[in-house]
């Protein structure tokens, strides 16, 4: 596993995509996908319309020292697709530096390809945070990624709700936990 000279933040290589560290050039591509109302939809945090500056913000956040969470591109150049097709990340979670939440989305363009579940898979091997615990959530209408979780060996926990800033409403959840060891 390969780091990163800006972030510190490892690079993980799998078949068709590498998950590397967000950069600056990555900000046009992250508009045009995180600014689609399919993708806002589908987390808790982007808004939509986007504002201006959210993205360059966001790639801001995602390089600093203090960061509590690692953001990664899931670069499909090596495999023949674009320079970024999706995002990744793992968030420490304040209360047990063991135990992160993961998060990812893929760009319309490549659902239903696996790469959700080639990127999830590459960061459980690779637990680059060194984790015991990983949890996650999604949304009790996106159906494809809890497949991609229990897929990965994700276990369901239960049912929950969270707010999505894009749907401006509370939005019921499944939850999920893996443990790395």
């Amino acid at each position: 596993m390969q780091l990163n000279s800006i972030t510190g933040q490892s690079v993980v290589r799998a078949a068709r995509v590498t998950l590397r560290p967000l950069q600056k050039s990555d900000i046009g591509l992250l508009e045009l996908y995180a600014g689609d109302e399919r993708v806002a939809m589908g987390t808790r945090s982007i808004p939509h319309p986007l504002p201006p500056g959210a993205v360059e913000a966001f790639v801001t956040r995602s390089q600093a020292d203090d960061r509590r969470e690692d953001v990664w591109a899931m670069d499909g150049t090596a495999g023949g697709l674009g320079e970024l097709v999706g995002v990744i990340s793992l968030a420490r979670m304040e209360d047990a530096p063991s135990k992160s939440e993961i998060g990812y989305w893929v760009a319309p363009l490549m659902w239903n390809t696996g790469l959700a579940s080639e990127a999830v898979r590459a960061l459980l091997d690779t637990n680059p945070q060194d984790c015991e615990t990983i949890f996650a959530e999604v949304f009790q209408d996106n159906a494809i990624s809890a497949r991609v979780l229990t897929n990965a060996g994700f276990e369901y926990l239960g049912d929950a709700e969270t707010y999505s800033v894009a749907r401006g409403a509370n939005v019921p959840t499944w939850t999920y936990l893996r443990r790395l060891r």
